[in-house]
């Protein structure tokens, strides 16, 4: 049987029992914060990085497979002649407040303005480093199509976006954009919120993306999630390209965040294929050190998994093979 969300009252709860608060306790993490010496953040200024506008802006082939990693979770995906945005983040601050929080390590490779026309915009939860207001705000008149999962169409409505231009979904959706090419909504663990007020009114998701040459897999952010990876494989592998998170991990909170480790194992899980990691060597938010997320997996990523490591705004053909840009050295 297929996994399902579980929803009680007004809240979304994990499949698995799943906390986010840390076991160690609040007090044990204020220490950490302070007195851990990690280098958290890049000593250095970090780019400019450019993305080639123009060719991003150009015809996509019918045929081909094309990301351009812009930093985190937001990736320009070209797939089999369409064009899709993941996650989009362009705010200095991953935060509430564009005066305190987690800041950029650099400036976003390519302007907002300069984001080529779309076929859709996906969305995996409604956090602040994955749900950006002032891009959703800044995309909104555009008059593209959001997709995203139940209950973050409250927050697109109230930033200007059109009802009509919005599908929600629940896991195993499928939403049909031609007769040849289809989104699938696809189980996480994770959860949402974005205030003391409304943690896990609004459900979390992977997305599939099926066409008719390949299938990509956006895993949004997950914690360790054997069975959900082993359905998502059995039902839409192999894919041509995997991109599942590896930053912002830590054993306080282990069943929320994979990690580099959990993210191989996952790739295992979902059949293998390219894999291009997300979420790390962008903002702060966590202990370890920055570049340690892509050394910890180009360590522990055996012969047979082709990593994808571009550097910030270059735009990768994935069937050329493994790339390594090293750009955080």
């Amino acid at each position: 049987m297929l996994l399902q969300p579980r929803r009680a009252g007004n809240k979304y709860y994990n499949v698995l029992p799943t906390s986010v608060s840390p076991p160690s306790g609040y007090v044990r993490l204020l220490s950490r914060y302070l007195f851990e010496k990690a280098e958290r953040e890049p000593r250095q200024p970090l780019g400019p990085f450019r993305a080639d506008a123009g060719a991003l802006a150009a015809p996509v082939p019918p045929t081909s497979l094309h990301a351009t990693w812009l930093g985190h979770s937001t990736v320009l995906l070209e797939v089999d002649g369409r064009r899709f945005l993941t996650d989009p983040v362009w705010s200095e601050r991953a935060s509430p407040s564009q005066l305190l929080g987690p800041k950029r390590f650099f400036a976003p490779p390519l302007p907002l303005a300069q984001v080529p026309p779309l076929d859709g915009i996906l969305l995996s939860h409604d956090h602040y480093d994955h749900l950006d207001e002032a891009a959703i705000r800044a995309l909104a008149p555009r008059g593209e199509q959001f997709f995203c999962p139940l209950g973050v169409g409250a927050h697109l409505r109230r930033w200007g976006v059109a009802a009509g231009r919005i599908t929600e979904v629940t896991w195993w959706d499928k939403i049909a954009l031609a007769r040849d090419f289809e989104l699938i909504a696809t189980p996480a663990r994770h959860f949402s919120g974005r205030g003391l007020l409304n943690r896990d009114s609004t459900l979390w998701a992977s997305w599939v993306l099926k066409g008719p040459q390949h299938r990509v897999l956006f895993g949004g952010d997950s914690g360790p999630f054997d069975e959900a990876f082993e359905q998502i494989g059995a039902a839409y592998g192999p894919f041509d390209l995997v991109m599942l998170e590896i930053g912002a991990s830590d054993p306080e909170w282990a069943a929320i965040h994979l990690g580099p480790d959990n993210a191989l194992a996952a790739h295992r899980l979902l059949g293998g294929g390219p894999l291009l990691p997300l979420h790390w060597g962008t903002f702060n938010l966590a202990f370890h050190a920055w570049r340690q997320p892509v050394q910890r997996l180009i360590e522990a990523a055996g012969p047979e998994v082709t990593l994808l490591l571009p550097a910030p705004g270059q735009r990768l053909e994935v069937a050329a093979g493994p790339l390594n840009s090293q750009w955080w050295k």
